[in-house]
């Protein structure tokens, strides 16, 4: 997870396309360009995953602090999204199928916190604040819409997600 491209794995297969939609919908809400979103993977550099979001980043517009704070939102914005769809409250680190995105998230938190308890907190307070934000009227449809596109074609290309988009940021902006 260092400056170039994030990859967000999940191994399930039914809310798959609602996880992957919750990293894209992520990564455009703090700032980062989404490069696909597919839940048809090659599965021929590292693990069977059933969807994977590419995302770049713009290293030099973040802070080091901030770069990290957002590595860990990204990161947790998948299982959450599962879990705003399903209504089931699931710790993001209890379901095997999302320790990839629970790795990836406590590595970002490593380097904001040297004590594992505090990274721990700290990843529980943010998946509490990404339902929150993924739970909210405004915020639902727009991951509606990843969910409905990724559904019809498998894969997306970063700029139809950043089309779907394009009107709730419109709309942060006012």
């Amino acid at each position: 997870m260092q400056g170039g491209f994030f990859h967000a794995r999940c191994d399930m297969d039914e809310n798959t396309i609602f996880h992957e939609a919750g990293h894209a919908f992520a990564a455009v809400m703090v700032g980062a360009r989404v490069i696909s979103v597919t839940i048809e993977p090659d599965n021929d550099d590292g693990p069977a995953r059933y969807g994977d979001t590419q995302i770049a980043w713009e290293r030099q517009k973040f802070s080091d602090r901030e770069f990290a704070e957002k590595l860990v939102l990204v990161a947790l914005a998948g299982p959450v999204a599962e879990m705003v769809m399903t209504g089931d409250p699931y710790h993001p680190a209890s379901l095997p199928e999302w320790s990839g995105d629970w790795h990836q998230a406590m590595e970002a938190a490593a380097q904001l916190f040297s004590d594992q308890q505090q990274q721990v907190r700290f990843l529980e307070r943010v998946a509490v604040d990404i339902h929150q934000v993924l739970s909210r009227d405004d915020v639902w449809p727009f991951i509606g819409a990843i969910v409905d596109e990724l559904a019809a074609h498998e894969t997306l290309e970063g700029e139809t997600v950043h089309e779907i988009t394009e009107e709730w940021l419109r709309l942060q902006r006012m």
